[in-house]
């Protein structure tokens, strides 16, 4: 229920809240290189104690690592999908 107007709006399904704007919107996340290496094994090998951002897909997909927020940014850019940060 939306409080301001006491209307009724339908819920989205799991399912379709994990799709909604998979092909526009992906996330950068902030972590430690032994994270990153830890959540995505098929990574390359990366230096242990590095800061790295990591863009995701909308649904968690990785799609790049890299060692600046803009870098991962440009990548985004170059999927045509709209960027979030995520802490």
């Amino acid at each position: 229920m939306n409080y301001r107007t006491g209307r009724q709006y339908p819920l989205m399904s799991p399912l379709a809240f994990a799709a909604y704007g998979a092909n526009a919107v992906a996330y950068v996340r902030q972590m430690r290189s032994e994270e990153a290496e830890l959540l995505y094994p098929q990574a390359p090998a990366l230096i242990s104690g590095l800061t790295v951002f990591v863009l995701h897909a909308a649904d968690g997909t990785p799609l790049s690592i890299t060692d600046s927020f803009e870098q991962a940014a440009r990548d985004a850019d170059g999927h045509a999908l709209e960027t979030v940060r995520v802490h």
